[in-house]
């Protein structure tokens, strides 16, 4: 088994210097932002030069294209049924796919939001839109991906039937083209026990499989501040949460972590780093030596 593992690194200085952070932290894997996560960037196009630098800088280190995840926004919840809001949502998460297509990394992740009011089947079937929307307009091979959500009020993507039903939405010719990824923190806050055994964590990754007809296209890698069932997303290094790290060990075990990116989402030491500065995070690297050390077990 190969394994790609990363995380989401600091951009100070501009996306390039989050990609050189996790070069020099060892990393085969990376996720990042193209643009402010609490706006729609539905109107923010990505400049040329960024995106020479950001691939300069990528060829510099052992992180493929293809095992680069863009986050999408937090505000793009295309599971609303307000159409305004929707419109707008849609738009972004476009947007996002075309600058992370002009990057040319091999996926986009974005939360699918909440259905507020609204029938869920029928919120599955707006996620499901925007998404062949965006798939239909941009023209790539950079992947749209659903993630798992932690559950909190009327979240959508909590269950592996929920993902299950959004991308059952998606056109066949289209069906390739997108997919889900999982988060580890979230499974838990939303009441999965992965922690019980090493097959009740496998039985929960089958039956995301069975739901969506394929395995996971990623993993966020992020042990939780909150109990199990308590909807928090709220992200802790691995070993100082309530999952710990036995469950971790379990999860780099399992054949569905090779050949994908596997993305830690976890607290940096260094929040504040310089903008020329490319150290990588003390935290960081600490995650990614604990994590392949139980990948070689």
């Amino acid at each position: 088994m190969t394994w790609y593992i990363g995380a989401h690194t600091i951009d100070n200085g501009g996306l390039h210097m989050a990609v050189l952070r996790g070069g020099n932290a060892g990393m085969t894997a990376l996720q990042c932002f193209t643009a402010i996560p609490k706006f729609y960037g539905d109107k923010s196009t990505i400049k040329p030069e960024r995106v020479a630098r950001f691939k300069a800088a990528l060829a510099k280190t052992k992180i493929k294209p293809e095992n680069v995840v863009v986050h999408g926004a937090y505000v793009l919840s295309v599971a609303t049924p307000e159409d305004e809001k929707w419109a707008r949502a849609s738009a972004g998460l476009t947007k996002e796919l075309e600058r992370s297509s002009a990057l040319g990394v091999g996926a986009v992740c974005f939360h699918p939001g909440s259905a507020l009011t609204s029938d869920r089947a029928d919120s599955a079937k707006r996620i499901a839109k925007a998404i062949v929307v965006a798939l239909e307009t941009i023209d790539s091979n950079t992947r749209l991906l659903v993630e798992n959500t932690a559950g909190a009020g009327k979240t959508m993507g909590k269950t592996a039937e929920e993902v299950g039903l959004i991308l059952s939405h998606v056109p066949k010719p289209l069906r390739g083209r997108t997919g889900y990824g999982l988060d580890t923190c979230h499974l838990f806050s939303s009441g999965y026990d992965i922690t019980e055994s090493k097959q009740a964590f496998k039985t929960v990754l089958d039956e995301f499989e069975r739901a969506t007809g394929e395995p996971p296209s990623f993993f966020h890698l992020n042990d939780s501040e909150g109990e199990l069932g308590s909807n928090k997303d709220r992200h802790v290094l691995i070993g100082e949460g309530r999952i710990g790290n036995e469950p971790f060990e379990w999860l780099m075990q399992d054949p569905r972590t090779s050949g994908i990116p596997l993305i830690l989402e976890t607290p940096q030491a260094n929040y504040e780093i310089a903008d020329d500065d490319d150290s990588p995070d003390p935290y960081d690297v600490k995650m990614v030596k604990m994590l392949e050390g139980w990948a070689k077990k």
